[in-house]
């Protein structure tokens, strides 16, 4: 069977071939209803299917961009991706999603592999260990959104997006302070990227603020194979916390297993507060206090800053800080007058 070319749709709709074109790529300043109408349905009834590679190599462009996630088994970012891709769809932009695991190695090879099948530009959750490679491609202009974390490297000279972890942990502190509670952990995965870093800062400041001592051994650090061991250790002491702030959603599932496996009733043995947006956070029981992102907003900034770089428009290489949002449930409570370890 011969293929359906666009000439044959133009025949078809009674159009020359250049308004078919205009009307695949979506440019109807000219264009009237009716002959919208009839190219639609000379294509539906030829099953034609556009030669995209020929457009791309018209326009110089792919259509597609790259999105490379430092962890995928993060609800945030999981978010970020589905906002990215449902303002991509509009432009007919499709993603490639990558997750490097955090690892430096992965990060570079997606990088490579993702320039050499020419997408169009970039939306990174960098691992800030490949400066050299950043560096070449804000050489070469290459469009690119760092999210979520801050590299010195590209601070001032690509579009970024974060948000204000040091302040939304002071505040999350805060909290528990008025709540009474003065023995306050928190516990992270290690410290090698902003947003872990910004949080214990927050986390210290909001202590040192209040005149309370900042005690190291509330403040855990670790893998979280290493956590169940870190929290057995965090509890044996002679005066255990009382409050807990879980650095993100995967360590909240190793404060879950130790919480179950302690059989600690929440808020009256120990309150929680949980960074990231966790899935059904309200309608757990208890319900979960969180320090919530504006996931979506973000996800939709970084496409829109990649794709008016894509389409060479003046694009603001600023920082676009956006604000958490702590959001007050069940699991905090007072402090409790007897600890339970």
């Amino acid at each position: 069977m011969q293929k359906v070319t666009m000439l044959d749709v133009a025949k078809a709709a009674n159009v020359s071939k250049s308004t078919v074109s205009q009307y695949i790529n979506k440019r109807y300043q000219y264009m009237g209803e009716e002959t919208k109408k009839r190219i639609q349905q000379a294509i539906e009834t030829l099953g034609y299917q556009p030669n995209y590679l020929a457009r791309s190599l018209k326009q110089k462009r792919t259509s597609m961009i790259g999105i490379i996630i430092a962890n995928i088994m993060h609800h945030l970012s999981t978010e970020v991706i589905r906002a990215i891709e449902d303002y991509c769809h509009k432009y007919d932009i499709h993603a490639i999603i990558c997750n490097a695991d955090d690892n430096p190695e992965k990060e570079k090879k997606y990088i490579e592999m993702l320039k050499a099948k020419q997408v169009d530009g970039l939306v990174l959750f960098p691992t800030g260990e490949n400066t050299k490679l950043y560096e070449q491609m804000v050489k070469e202009e290459y469009p690119i959104v760092v999210m979520d974390r801050k590299v010195e490297e590209l601070t001032g000279k690509v579009p970024s997006i974060f948000v204000n972890n040091r302040e939304a942990t002071h505040e999350a502190i805060s909290h528990l302070l008025d709540l009474g509670h003065e023995k306050i952990a928190i516990i992270t995965e290690p410290l090698t990227i902003s947003p872990r870093i910004e949080r214990v800062e927050g986390y210290k400041q909001a202590l040192r603020e209040r005149d309370v001592a900042v005690d190291e051994k509330f403040i855990i650090n670790c893998e979280k194979t290493r956590m169940q061991e870190k929290l057995d250790e965090l509890f044996s002491y002679s005066e255990p916390p009382t409050a807990l702030l879980a650095g993100n959603d995967l360590v909240f599932i190793e404060v879950q297993k130790y919480i179950k496996r302690k059989k600690l009733s929440i808020p009256n043995d120990l309150s929680l507060i949980v960074y990231d947006n966790i899935p059904h956070a309200e309608v757990s029981t208890p319900s979960v206090t969180t320090v919530s992102h504006p996931a979506f907003e973000m996800g939709e900034k970084a496409a829109s800053l990649l794709i008016r770089q894509i389409q060479k428009e003046a694009t603001p290489i600023e920082q676009n800080e956006y604000q958490c949002m702590l959001i007050i449930r069940e699991t905090t409570g007072p402090k409790p007058l007897k600890i339970k370890k």
